[in-house]
């Protein structure tokens, strides 16, 4: 037997007892006459103690050949501790040995296996395996395991059926890049790996089964960052025969759930946003409404004044942070130098400083006199003692400007508290987007999202202006997931296809199969997908979803631990029919 009880479960009501414990050793601290083992499993920290005079001569000499992750099998005597520690659930018992066990010894670990490591990002990427050891990372894994198990007991509990859909399908132009997977029984033919279950859903519905949901992993090649991965985990959802509302209604009700029975906190009222109110408010399809600052457009108090900023720009806006008027010249410049950084892309930043006093001091008082910073401030409702910043340029590009800015002071000022949860529906999303590049339009969603019925008769006329039946999850500023109402109708998703510039044999060849079964007899039905990665990191209060994955790869698409992606064999190379030409090093 290795163990008769965890690391973690041992308690004053278990003093007396013979146990045995198997783990790996945190540390131990010899100070000559007494000897202590901390012994770590994933369940806790127990200690061991060995005493001079007490325990056998050869269990303290084999004690101290102990290092750090070896694997050890103890058995002993609960007994209580003298020096309590109240941090640990086990802090008030130790273990008397009277045996010890070496079942595996450990190389000296490259890092430190604490709470708080010494390990940089890519060490621990490296050896992962040392890295899930940590606290935090277990703890993380475990709220995951417990956010997926409520899910599942919220969507059985609604009458939704857990169905898998495949992995090797259809490559489709539309959406993100995919990853390609070569067909070695169809020679120059390849699979794709799907950037969501999307027309398998829908499909689905078609079938009659009328609530579907699946824990399921995605493929995306494309760019990384801290809430992105190569591949990832959504709760993907469908039903059949619903509006809107009620997908809504079902899935605000499913975040409710989980943030109650994992977090322990009720997030309160989703409120409602619809997408260009969202935009001229905060610049974001995703604002984080847990703080104010909502936008205020200035144009027709500053135009044609002189100042060539201004006079150029086809939208000048701004922002009021309430008390910072004694922000210094040096959180102005590294303020003015934020917004310029390429990634941002504003040209500059205009100050205002609404004095304590009641004057003014603006980067502008060669422009505009106090009388007409009076006027700004009173349409920024601003009061003595605020700092009022504005940008200008074209309205896409300033206005996102402006969100960052808008975060960045909402971080400065302490207001995005990853405690505090504020939920938000976004609504009527703009259907299409126009490419200048490629001079047609896009679906802002994906080509199978029905446009609202209002504005169907856009769709011939003016399809730039439709907005589609869709809708955002989005909480602190986080889109957590999004979904759509579907087309149901054949001819209408042939006309959708015909927008996206699609002929006739092209939609076919894509999707023929969603369209043929859609002469079937397909119902209404509509979705979401939410991010399960990035829903887990939110309620932890994490920005990156990275320590919410057992194996994440890094900003490059790699898994440093194997070491991959990497070169494959010519013999596969050949069976596959593939040629490779290798890139110049």
């Amino acid at each position: 037997m290795f163990r008769t009880h965890t690391c973690g479960e041992l308690r004053l009501s278990d003093v007396g007892k013979e146990i045995i414990l198997s783990g790996w050793v945190q540390r131990t601290r010899d100070k000559g006459s007494l000897l202590w083992i901390d012994l770590r499993d994933r369940y806790g920290i127990t200690q061991l103690m060995l005493e001079e005079g007490v325990s056998q001569q050869h269990l303290l000499e084999k004690a101290r050949q102990l290092g750090r992750e070896y694997v050890i099998r103890v058995k002993g005597r609960v007994t209580e501790r003298s020096s309590k520690n109240p941090n640990i659930p086990t802090g008030e018992i130790e273990i008397m040995l009277d045996e010890i066990e070496l079942l595996n010894a450990s190389k000296l670990p490259p890092f430190t296996i604490e709470d708080k490591t010494d390990g940089g990002d890519e060490l621990r990427m490296k050896y992962r395996y040392l890295d899930l050891r940590r606290n935090p990372l277990k703890q993380n894994l475990a709220l995951r395991h417990k956010l997926a198990l409520e899910t599942r007991n919220y969507l059985d509990s609604k009458g939704f059926y857990e169905i898998e859909t495949p992995y090797l399908i259809k490559s489709t132009p539309e959406g993100a890049r995919d990853f390609v997977v070569p067909s070695r029984m169809n020679p120059g033919e390849f699979y794709a790996l799907p950037q969501s279950p999307q027309t398998f859903k829908q499909i689905l519905m078609v079938a009659g089964y009328d609530r579907y949901f699946q824990i399921v992993r995605c493929f995306r090649d494309e760019d990384l960052r801290a809430d992105r991965q190569p591949e990832f985990t959504q709760i993907d959802c469908e039903m059949a025969f619903v509006t809107q509302e009620d997908v809504i209604n079902t899935f605000e009700g499913m975040a409710h759930f989980l943030f109650e029975k994992v977090k322990g906190v009720d997030v309160g009222r989703f409120e409602r946003m619809d997408y260009a109110t969202a935009m001229k408010l905060y610049g974001s399809d995703k604002p984080d409404i847990r703080f104010g600052m909502q936008f205020v457009e200035m144009k027709d108090l500053v135009k044609n004044k002189g100042f060539g900023l201004f006079d150029e720009a086809e939208i000048i806006v701004g922002i009021n942070a309430a008390g910072c008027s004694e922000y210094t010249r040096k959180q102005l410049d590294a303020l003015t130098e934020f917004v310029k950084k390429p990634q941002i892309g504003a040209k500059g930043l205009v100050y205002v400083k609404y004095n304590a006093d009641g004057t003014f001091k603006s980067s502008v008082d060669k422009y505009f006199n106090e009388a007409e910073l009076k006027v700004w401030a009173n349409r920024f409702d601003a009061r003595p003692g605020d700092l009022m910043l504005l940008l200008s340029g074209n309205t896409e590009n300033t206005r996102k400007q402006l969100s960052e800015l808008r975060l960045e002071i909402g971080n400065q000022l302490g207001l995005r508290d990853p405690q505090m949860f504020k939920p938000l529906w976004v609504t009527d999303f703009p259907l299409l987007e126009w490419d200048e590049t490629s001079q047609r339009f896009y679906a802002m969603h994906h080509p199978f999202t029905s446009p609202k019925p209002e504005d169907f008769h856009l769709l011939e006329s003016d399809p730039g202006k439709v907005r589609a039946n869709a809708y955002d999850m989005v909480i602190n500023g986080v889109e957590v997931g999004g979904g759509s109402i579907r087309i149901h109708d054949r001819d209408l998703q042939k006309k959708m296809f015909s927008l996206l510039g699609f002929t006739d044999e092209e939609a076919q060849n894509q999707f023929g199969f969603l369209m043929n079964a859609f002469e079937f007899g397909a119902p209404p039905h509509g979705g979401i997908a939410l991010g399960f990665d990035r829903l887990t990191a939110l309620i932890a209060g994490y920005d990156s979803i990275r320590d919410f994955i057992a194996f994440p790869k890094n900003n490059s698409g790699r898994d440093v631990m194997i070491d991959s992606p990497s070169i494959i064999a010519q013999q596969q190379l050949d069976e596959l029919f593939l040629k490779v030409n290798m890139p110049q090093k």
